[in-house]
């Protein structure tokens, strides 16, 4: 438990989130029908607050709390994506405003509670036509909570996510659109997951939250009208004094709804919702320097893949690799290659570049290991708002990856290729060997830092002191009687003769076992194993 909000409290809150949210995204989706009913708010959450967190990652071990809450703030503001995400990045930036001026270091309850209270006002005064039942209700109520428990941090933590999940239980009561379609706001309970994480990041544990599907009333039956409002969402972000960001909140309510402006310190961010692309961006252009604009027709994205892209490829397979003699040898097979950075994932943005890379309209993300699974479902459906057709294959290791990859069909329809690899993929097992790098209780015993680890499908099976012993009984797990290929991939550290050597005992009484071994080059993982 935290006494105080400090970096620590920070940094673990905003990795806290964007896990939570990339977990909980499609469900977050699935209770989006309002302003627009276009199942993106999780997703645009997540990429928004995964923007805030890699800002927070880049500041210095040595930076001060105003400047890692600023990071958070900012990195939210420039990554903001649909409504829902802009009005997250105004809650971030209130907060950070309230938490520069707080004097002294140790920051705790009171402070927090100033801090909610900030947020929330400043994200009702970024909103041109605020509107109860949406998250700036729960983020009122969120603050409302955390000014009755005093000055103990985790108290004020726990009555901030308590409160807020009553405000949020309460909004189909305020918003018509959310009572006849049985849900509560998914702005909104993006807002709870956050308060979540922060409450999680005082109190040292970790929920397993409840599911947003469960929120959606089951007595609901009655369908969501279609919907009648403006046809192009229109965001950028603007360099402009405060004065010019207030007046354009004014003139762009004349020309839609859904009329978000946030930011401050001179740079914006600007969301509307209108049927006059071209009168928003003057508008902008007169208030300061537009600049990032991106457009999208709502609820018709798929129409921009009529409107011509240049010479497209059929379909692209974009594969994410951990080390350079992997990203070498895929790359010679055509796929698209998204390198990872060592014991990290590659960023949404960074899936995406990769699919813009490929120039196709089909894409299929393979995101091989288990953490870039969400990063790579945000992706594909950032990719899907852009008007491509994009799926994932949840690989969870490179062989997996490999092994969907081998099976490909370029000629077969898109749903039929993707479910012919996703087969191929989950018939692949997969081990691996590394080295402990802290004392841990697992589920093969407690392990020290230096001990060899051995692991099947994800799990910790084997510890042991010597890497080639434990290979080699990750190998006699790992294949069976009906085992045909082992694929062995080496890493950069791989001692010599390793290879070979658990080759050999693996063909040991194996004579129709065929082994393929391809240097890798992947860090921290001297082998890699797949069986197929």
């Amino acid at each position: 438990m935290h006494e105080a909000l400090d970096t620590q409290v920070v940094r673990r809150w905003a990795l806290l989130t964007v896990e939570q949210l990339g977990s909980q995204r499609a469900e977050i989706d699935a209770l989006n029908v309002f302003p627009v009913p276009d199942g993106d708010t999780g997703t645009n959450l997540y990429l928004t607050l995964e923007a805030a967190e890699e800002a927070v990652a880049a500041e210095p071990a040595e930076a001060s709390l105003a400047e890692v809450v600023e990071a958070f703030a900012r990195g939210a503001l420039l990554g903001a994506r649909g409504n829902s995400g802009v009005i997250a990045s105004q809650l971030l930036r209130g907060l950070a405003d309230s938490l520069a001026e707080e004097p002294g270091a140790q920051l705790r309850g009171e402070a927090l509670a100033r801090a909610l209270a900030r947020a929330s006002s400043s994200a009702y005064q970024a909103v041109a036509v605020p509107k109860e039942g949406t998250v700036l209700t729960v983020s009122k109520a969120a603050a409302e909570g955390a000014t009755l428990t005093g000055d103990d941090l985790g108290r004020t933590a726990r009555a901030a996510v308590e409160t807020a999940r009553e405000a949020l239980a309460r909004t189909p009561d305020q918003l018509p659109v959310l009572r006849e379609a049985g849900v509560v706001d998914a702005g909104g309970r993006g807002l709870v997951v956050m308060l979540e994480a922060l409450d999680d990041a005082v109190s040292g544990r970790q929920r397993v939250s409840a599911p947003a599907a469960a929120l959606i009333r089951p007595t609901a039956h009655t369908p969501v009208a279609g919907y009648t409002g403006p046809e192009y969402e229109v965001m950028y972000l603007l360099d402009a004094a405060d004065a010019a960001a207030q007046l354009l909140r004014e003139q762009l309510s004349g020309l839609g709804d859904s009329v978000v402006v946030v930011g401050g310190h001179g740079l914006w961010n600007v969301h509307v919702h209108t049927d006059t692309v071209g009168a928003a961006m003057e508008r902008g252009v007169e208030a300061g320097r537009p600049h990032r604009i991106r457009v999208t027709r709502l609820l018709e994205a798929d129409s921009l893949r009529q409107q011509g892209r240049g010479e497209m490829n059929s379909r692209a397979l974009v594969v994410v690799t951990h080390g350079p003699g992997m990203a070498a040898y895929l790359a010679t097979e055509g796929v698209t290659v998204v390198p990872a950075r060592p014991r990290g994932r590659p960023s949404t943005a960074e899936l995406l570049a990769g699919a813009q890379r490929a120039q196709s309209h089909d894409i299929v993300f393979l995101p091989s290991d288990k953490d870039t699974l969400p990063v790579a479902e945000a992706a594909a459906s950032a990719a899907r708002d852009l008007g491509l057709r994009a799926s994932v294959v949840p690989t969870r290791s490179i062989v997996q990856s490999l092994a969907a990859i081998a099976v490909h069909d370029s000629q077969a329809r898109f749903d039929d290729a993707v479910i012919a690899m996703g087969r191929a993929a989950g018939a692949t097992r997969y081990g691996a060997v590394t080295t402990a790098a802290r004392e841990a209780i697992t589920t093969a015993g407690s392990c020290r830092p230096g001990d060899i680890l051995g692991l099947l499908d994800g799990d910790i099976v084997e510890i042991g002191e010597d890497l080639a012993t434990v290979a080699q009984h990750v190998v006699d797990r790992l294949v069976s009687g009906s085992t045909e290929l082992l694929t062995v991939i080496t890493g950069d550290d791989v001692p010599a003769g390793l290879a070979e050597a658990v080759c050999d005992h693996a063909m040991t009484d194996r004579r129709f076992l065929e082994i393929e071994v391809l240097d890798g080059g992947q860090p921290h993982w001297p082998l890699i194993f797949g069986a197929e």
